[in-house]
């Protein structure tokens, strides 16, 4: 599967995503994913599944150098302090040394950005997560953390898919060389019963999801993590990689409506 490169780490474009995966049937997901080839795992300290994550990790068997687990710090959590304990609750409970890639979960109103980074760029330098990075950040919050703090952002995790346009925070990403790390790839669920998309499937022998998810891998710096609990979901979204879409496809999908945003709680930030 191809990487993308960022700040010193190798990203798998399609991971697995776990929010709402729980208990034996998280573990369950998980090895199975990593049974059919997955190496990239999705996780939070928020989704309350970084125990049963860390067991299958620990029955896997596969070596650590050639995983990449990504895990985040929860809102409430952004003092110096709280993060640093957050986050090792969150190595204790995946049964690591190290993560790959340790996010702010989400922005919070009242967060003090330079002492955040200050205390992640700390736990980077003490190797114990390789990189760092930030998820449902705006453009203009993003400046601050990319531009006057100069953190060495990994990706910015957002909803990205079909049916919402990311084009303004894509440019800025893509101008800095940042990743975008799209969740809800499927707008959770909505894309397989799009009529166009369906058409899109029906000449490439695909699914209306794969022809969304692999809309999204064909553009550069872009990586998903689609949740998948089932063994045939997981081997579905693989199979995404294999279908080739074309010009008449994109166009299509470009005419599709994109306003629609599946995660937009309260204390989201202003997006742009």
């Amino acid at each position: 599967m191809e990487n993308l490169q960022t700040q010193g780490i190798a990203l798998a474009r399609l991971g697995l995503g776990t929010f709402r995966l729980q208990g034996d049937g998280c573990r369950a997901a998980v090895e199975s994913a990593l049974g059919l080839g997955y190496r990239h795992l999705d996780t939070a300290e928020m989704y309350g599944n970084e125990e049963p994550i860390g067991a299958a990790l620990a029955s896997a068997g596969v070596p650590r150098k050639e995983l990449h687990v990504t895990t985040k710090v929860w809102n409430e959590n952004l003092a110096p302090d709280a993060i640093r304990r957050a986050f090792d609750a969150s190595l204790k409970k995946l049964r690591l040394d190290q993560v790959d890639l340790y996010l702010v979960h989400w922005p919070a109103p009242k967060m003090n950005l330079p002492a955040m980074f200050e205390t992640l760029m700390k736990l980077q330098d003490e190797g114990r997560t390789r990189a760092i990075g930030v998820a449902n950040f705006n453009i203009a919050l993003l400046k601050t953390v990319v531009e006057d703090i100069k953190a060495p952002i990994a990706c910015n995790q957002v909803e990205y898919h079909v049916m919402l346009d990311q084009t303004p925070l894509r440019k800025y990403l893509a101008a800095k060389s940042i990743p975008l790390v799209a969740y809800c790839p499927l707008a959770q669920g909505r894309v397989a019963s799009d009529a166009v998309l369906a058409k899109i499937g029906r000449k490439h022998d695909a699914s209306a999801a794969q022809v969304a998810l692999k809309w999204l891998l064909d553009q550069d710096g872009v990586a998903a993590i689609p949740k998948a609990s089932r063994a045939e979901s997981q081997q579905a979204n693989l199979g995404a990689l294999k279908v080739n879409l074309d010009d008449e496809d994109r166009k299509a999908i470009a005419a599709l409506p994109k306003n629609k945003r599946c995660v937009n709680p309260g204390f989201a930030p202003a997006w742009d």
